[in-house]
């Protein structure tokens, strides 16, 4: 049963045309008995009539506004050669269903017109005997209802798959978009991953390769100096990999996640930390808050630190042996400002222009992603004295 409601669905036109030839069947005996009961004789073409009333309904799927049509000139012709409705007319009120359903809008406005004024022209027509003009206007109203409901079942039933069709769309919309979400937050997380990577190997080592070349110049002058150095190494490389198992923690568990930040992150008051860390590796720093201190939001507390992080970083890679660094802590009314210069020789130009070549420039390519990120703004470049300078100036809003 199941292989045979399959075929029919896939074949829609068999399944109307074995409705069509069982409509033609009973035309043939209706209009038998009708010849013998109630008239000596129907027209000739009465047969021609019936034959497409059923040819309507075979092809009503395929053709929908054609067969309407079709059924139209039927009805016009029977009112014409004078034959009387009889059972192959049934094809009129399937019609007018399928037009209303899948038609086109004009077919379904003239089913509906058509459908209404078929009872009352055939009352007109064939008018029944022994009644009074409200008998005939009754009649009329009785005949017309059958087209009126098939009309609306169609109309309901078009209105009821635009409906499904619609809610189809939207899922598959907002599918698409859940996935571009998904792409966009992935994205993001591999960039946001790639930025705290960045800032946490770059410094440390950094500091452990300052410390390295030091302790490899002075072991045989200074052993106190060197043993000083290694022990610096050593630290450095515990809080290197501190930071790497916080990371490592946060992309396994995500047990570290509160409020969409990971904790503990660094924050500004851990700027004294990080510049001693860099005096204690022989870079002169000076550092200045001026303002007000206040809460931070974390995002913007991370930010400020890893922008000081990383143009710290960054003097020790390019400034060259000699130079010294300065920071500047700023908190105004509605902003916190940060300024990091060196007197150093400063970093290539298509480190700071292009965003860096060949794989390099990733920190200030970071800075500004991060800058970004709280709404502030960051200018890098070098200074017209000599050395480089990097300022940013972020939002700040109530903790």
């Amino acid at each position: 049963m199941q292989r045979l409601y399959d075929f029919l669905r896939r074949h829609p036109t068999w399944f109307d045309g074995f409705w069509a030839v069982v409509l033609l069947g009973i035309s043939v005996v209706g209009g038998t008995v009708g010849k013998g009961a109630q008239r000596s004789d129907l027209p000739v073409v009465w047969i021609p009539i019936t034959l497409l009333l059923c040819l309507v309904v075979a092809l009503r799927r395929r053709m929908p506004e054609q067969m309407l049509l079709l059924a139209a000139a039927m009805g016009v012709a029977q009112l014409i050669a004078d034959v009387p409705s009889g059972p192959a007319d049934f094809a009129m009120l399937v019609i007018i269903y399928t037009v209303a359903a899948t038609g086109a809008r004009w077919a379904s406005r003239f089913a509906l017109v058509g459908g209404l004024s078929a009872g009352a022209l055939a009352q007109l027509r064939w008018p029944t005997e022994q009644t009074g003009p409200l008998g005939d206007i009754a009649i009329a109203i009785f005949q017309t209802v059958p087209f009126a409901l098939a009309w609306v079942l169609g109309d309901s039933l078009r209105t009821r798959r635009a409906y499904f069709a619609q809610l189809e769309e939207r899922a598959a919309r907002l599918e698409k978009e859940r996935e571009a979400q998904s792409k966009v937050a992935v994205a993001a997380e591999r960039a946001r991953i790639a930025r705290e990577l960045h800032d946490v190997v770059a410094h440390n080592v950094s500091v452990m390769v300052v410390q390295a070349d030091g302790a490899a110049y002075v072991l045989d002058a200074a052993p106190d100096q060197a043993k000083k150095a290694l022990e610096t190494i050593s630290s450095t490389g515990r809080q290197a990999l501190a930071e790497m198992r916080r990371l490592l923690g946060v992309l396994r568990t995500g047990e570290h996640q509160e409020s969409g930040e990971y904790v503990p992150q660094p924050d500004v008051e851990q700027l004294d930390d990080l510049i001693e860390q860099c005096r204690s590796s022989g870079l002169p720093v000076d550092f200045k808050v001026e303002g007000t201190p206040r809460p931070l939001p974390s995002g913007v507390e991370l930010t400020a630190y890893r922008i000081v992080q990383e143009a710290l970083t960054n003097t020790r890679k390019h400034g060259g042996p000699n130079a010294g660094a300065s920071v500047r802590l700023v908190y105004f009314d509605d902003g916190l400002g940060l300024l990091v210069e060196d007197d150093g020789k400063g970093a290539p130009h298509e480190l700071y222009e292009d965003g860096g070549f060949d794989g390099q420039g990733h920190g200030l390519i970071g800075m500004r992603e991060r800058v970004g990120m709280v709404g502030g703004t960051l200018d890098a470049g070098p200074r017209p004295g000599g050395g480089f300078r990097i300022s940013a100036l972020l939002p700040l809003k109530p903790a």
